[in-house]
Order: C-alpha cells, then sequence, then structure tokens
C-alpha cells in the first residue's frame, strides 16, 4: 500500500461573525485527494487571524494559549490518521474528520477478534481443546499478520473492510511467500473463514466476503504399508534397542488404528474388559475427544505386555517425541529396504486399509475403530486395494455361476 497523503488546513469563516464578533475557525482535511470540511470548535476574532501562518497573531498569552489549542487539535487529527492509517484497510478524510468529532466507535478488527477466540480456545486447552488445534488458531493469526503487513503495511484490518481480493491476496501469500502447498493454504483458508463466520454469527459483519470463494482442498493418496512391507518389519531383527522399540509402537498402532498422541497417552485405565470377554482399548481422541474402542488383538496384546511396567506415569509403551520416531522408523524404512516415507501416521493409514478394509471390515466399524464423526473422514484415510477388488469379484464370479454360464452358451 503506498504512502497516503495527509494535509491539515485551518481558516476562518470571515463571513459568518456571532453577536461577539469572532468567526469559526474550520478545518479543511485533505488525504490522497479527498477533502472534508468541519469546525474545529473554536472561534476567533477575524482581524487577528494569520491566514498564512494559520493561527492567532501576535505573542500574546492570549494568543499564546489559543495557538495552544489548535497545536492539540492538529495533533489530535494526526493522531487519529496514523491509529486508522494502521489498524484499517484504507484511510479517508471522513474517517479521520469522525474519529475526531466522536462520531464513530472503533470497529472489531480482523486480528483484535482473532486474538480473542485464541485467547478464549487457550484457556480450553486440556479440557474441551488441544494443544495442537490452539497452534492452528495461532499459526494462521500469524501468517494473517504477516501478510498485511507485507502487502498493506498495517498491522490490522477492519472486519468490515475485508473483501474478496483481501482473501485471494492472502492466498496468493500463502502459495508464493510462504511457500504452503495446495492443502496446507486451503486449511489456512479454512481458519480463516471460521473467523469470518464466527464474526458475522455475532453480528460484527452482515457480507460474507467468503461468499464467492471456494476453498479448494486437493485429495492425496495418502501413503500406508501393504503386509509384504509389514512382514518385513516385524522379521527384521534390530540391534539397537531404541530401534526395536520404536518398531514396537509403530507395530502397535499399524493393529490399532491409534494416532500418535493417543498412543502415548494410553494407560492400563484404557484396556478394559468388554461385553465378549476380551480385551478392548477403550479410550477418547486427543484431537476431537470422540469414543474409540478397539478390540485388543495377540499381537498388540503381546506388545504390552513386552512393556508392561516398564513406563513412568503409569503409561504402557515407550513413546518418544513424535518428530524422534519419525527420524528412527525412516531408518527403520532404510533397513527394512522400503523406499516409501513412513511416518508414524502412516500406521494410521496402514490399519485402515491393510490391517481391515482389505480384509473385509466394513468401512462403518473401520470409522468407528478410528473414532471419526463422519465416514468421509474415513473414505478419505482408506483405499480398497487391487488384492481386495480381485478377491472381492472371485467371490461375485462364484455367485454369478449360473448366468455367466449362459451368457457364454448364449454367445457360441
Amino acid at each position: 500500500m503506498s504512502k497516503s497523503t495527509f494535509r491539515i488546513l485551518f481558516y476562518v469563516r470571515k463571513n459568518q461573525v456571532n453577536k461577539e464578533g469572532k468567526a469559526s475557525i474550520m478545518i479543511r482535511l485533505t488525504i490522497n485527494g479527498n477533502t472534508s470540511q468541519f469546525s474545529s470548535k473554536l472561534e476567533v476574532e477575524p482581524e487577528l487571524w494569520d491566514v498564512k501562518g494559520q493561527k492567532m497573531s501576535g505573542s500574546s498569552l492570549k494568543a499564546r494559549q489559543f495557538n495552544s489549542l489548535l497545536d492539540d487539535v492538529r495533533t489530535s487529527l494526526k493522531n487519529h490518521f496514523h491509529d486508522i492509517e494502521t489498524h484499517e484497510a484504507y484511510v479517508t478524510a471522513e474517517k479521520v474528520r469522525n474519529a475526531f468529532l466522536g462520531i464513530t466507535i472503533r470497529q472489531q478488527t480482523l486480528l483484535g477478534t482473532f486474538r480473542k477466540h485464541n485467547e478464549d480456545v487457550q484457556k480450553l486447552v486440556g479440557i474441551s481443546k488441544s494443544v495442537a488445534t490452539y497452534a492452528k488458531y495461532d499459526r494462521c493469526m500469524r501468517r494473517l499478520e504477516e501478510f498485511m503487513q507485507a502487502k498493506y503495511r498495517i498491522k490490522d484490518i477492519a472486519l468490515k473492510e475485508i473483501s474478496h481480493v483481501f482473501i485471494t491476496d492472502f492466498e496468493t501469500y500463502l502459495r508464493t511467500e510462504s511457500g504452503c502447498n495446495e492443502n496446507t493454504t486451503a486449511k489456512f483458508m479454512q481458519t480463516f473463514r471460521m473467523i469470518i463466520i464466527m464474526a458475522k454469527n455475532n453480528g460484527w459483519i452482515f457480507a460474507d466476503p467468503f461468499i464467492n470463494y471456494k476453498i479448494r482442498l486437493k485429495r492425496v493418496d495418502r501413503g500406508y504399508l501393504t503386509e509384504p512391507e509389514i512382514t518385513k518389519i516385524l522379521k527384521k531383527q534390530f540391534t539397537c534397542k531404541r530401534l526395536e522399540q520404536v518398531c514396537d509402537v509403530f507395530i502397535f498402532a499399524c493393529f490399532t488404528g491409534l494416532a500418535y498422541i493417543d498412543v502415548r497417552n494410553l494407560t492400563k485405565e484404557n484396556i478394559q474388559t468388554s461385553f465378549d470377554g476380551k480385551l478392548w482399548i477403550m479410550t477418547a481422541r486427543q484431537k476431537t475427544d470422540t469414543a474409540v474402542t478397539v478390540p485388543l488383538l495377540k499381537v498388540p496384546q503381546a506388545i504390552l505386555k513386552k512393556y508392561e511396567g516398564t513406563q513412568p506415569d503409569g503409561r504402557l509403551l515407550p513413546v518418544l517425541s513424535n518428530q524422534k520416531l519419525n527420524s528412527y522408523l525412516k531408518e527403520i524404512g532404510d533397513l527394512c529396504g522400503i523406499t516409501k516415507n513412513i511416518t508414524f501416521h502412516v500406521a494410521r493409514h496402514t490399519f485402515a486399509t491393510t490391517m481391515t478394509l482389505a480384509k473385509g471390515v466394513p468401512i462403518e466399524t473401520v470409522s468407528k475403530m478410528l473414532g471419526h464423526t463422519n465416514i468421509i473422514t474415513t473414505q478419505i484415510y482408506a483405499r480398497i486395494t487391487n488384492d481386495k477388488i480381485g478377491r472381492d469379484m472371485q467371490v461375485l464370479s462364484g455367485q454369478l455361476g449360473e448366468i455367466e454360464k449362459i451368457a457364454l452358451e448364449a454367445q457360441l
């Protein structure tokens, strides 16, 4: 945004003199070529007015006191100008005049609203919100702050002044200056839009600037391990104890579908005997607080038994930080000759695809075990493998035996 031009002119209405022989001192504000004229609420005898100096002439005590008041008016106008220029998308002579006359009330701003929202979310961390949720909002707010400073040279913007252009400019900034990919950008835009929806629901704005803007999420084929790749990891003997522990925790997640944070937080209280007399994992996802119930199969049972009573704070497994886990998993992948980029979250995808759907487990059941509230989310995680398609079609072929025989005879 280019620097605004700003000029103040004081002049006297000599043709409108009151009974005391005084005339009003008027103000003419000029900002970027647009003007606004209004009274300063000060009066002076026309003959004592210095037109060139824009002040009362002379050096008397009265003149000095009067000119000091004029300086205060000038300073007040400048302060209003700089405040509006800093916090809003653009500044006009009318806005400065209204602020000086006390006509307008300070509008709700984007970052002011965002900051208050984030403070509320932070208070709920550990109650109904996760640290990751707060971090998501905080990152988006900081990106918006950086964008407005870089693009418009402003520190904030009134909610009412957010336009379609502002939104598309932010998207462009994320893709270029911030180097975000398509989906990361879309996530930022979704978070930004949530704040706008909140502002609209609170009556701070009436029109939705996102009305003609479409957030596009690119479908990504999320990585997972096949059964032969899991077998390679299971058969590998690790000489390093740390790699062995990381492998165990990863395999545990492959057989349970738990996310990293939920595996880390797993305690003895989360392992319970269910209606069928067998052990189940019964917990709640930290991310969404959704209930998760997963039957504990033989492999994860064996892993839990291996580490029973060895971990502090009542935790069941030796879970490192997510960053360290992913680093060690990359090493495990290299040692096992697996070229895929293995991260801990790949275990969750593997559970959804290789361990369940590919084995004929209905997607509704998989969705419940993953703790998803919407089956569409499960569809994103899970792919139907060619092996499953082949087996399903083999079953179908057996069921079509009679009609296939008739169709083939008709071709002869």
